[in-house]
């Protein structure tokens, strides 16, 4: 499909800084990103912090993978993503419950940029230099699946 050698982004959310859950400038549409937010002028303190970027190797449609190199500001949701997988690798009763908040909090505080610009819904896990996912022009509504572990 042409994915491989791509560069995706992971980058902090707008209005993720804060505790509020909410974005500035009119950016509360999935997908958007403040103005400005990649360079810092005029977001908020944090929006668009690089939390690292994926260089496509793999490309097992609907899932992309690749290499994972972290961000200045990974340390940020480093634990969140260690936590999200092992939830997703889990197999007792009520586990998918928790796995569901933490995935709402990584989706409350991650971007996930394509070289087009950002997706409006995604499923991303990060393990050590590497990552996968899949995304959705849309958002991605509830039954979602950890998916595979590659």
């Amino acid at each position: 499909m042409g994915f491989e050698g791509e560069v995706w982004r992971v980058r902090r959310a707008p209005g993720a800084s804060g505790d509020t859950g909410t974005t500035r400038g009119g950016a509360e549409r999935a997908g958007e990103e403040e103005p400005g937010a990649a360079s810092g002028a005029g977001a908020e303190p944090g929006a668009g912090a690089e939390f690292g970027e994926i260089r496509i190797d793999d490309a097992d449609f609907p899932w992309l993978s690749g290499r994972f190199e972290a961000g200045p500001a990974y340390g940020d949701v480093r634990d969140l993503f260690a936590r999200e997988l092992a939830l997703a690798e889990r197999d007792d009763a009520g586990h998918w419950e928790e796995w569901e908040a933490v995935y709402g909090e990584i989706e409350r505080r991650v971007r996930l940029v394509s070289p087009d610009g950002p997706v409006a819904g995604f499923l991303l896990h990060i393990r050590g230099d590497r990552a996968w996912f899949r995304w959705s022009d849309g958002p991605l509504g509830g039954g979602r699946e950890p998916g595979p572990e590659g």
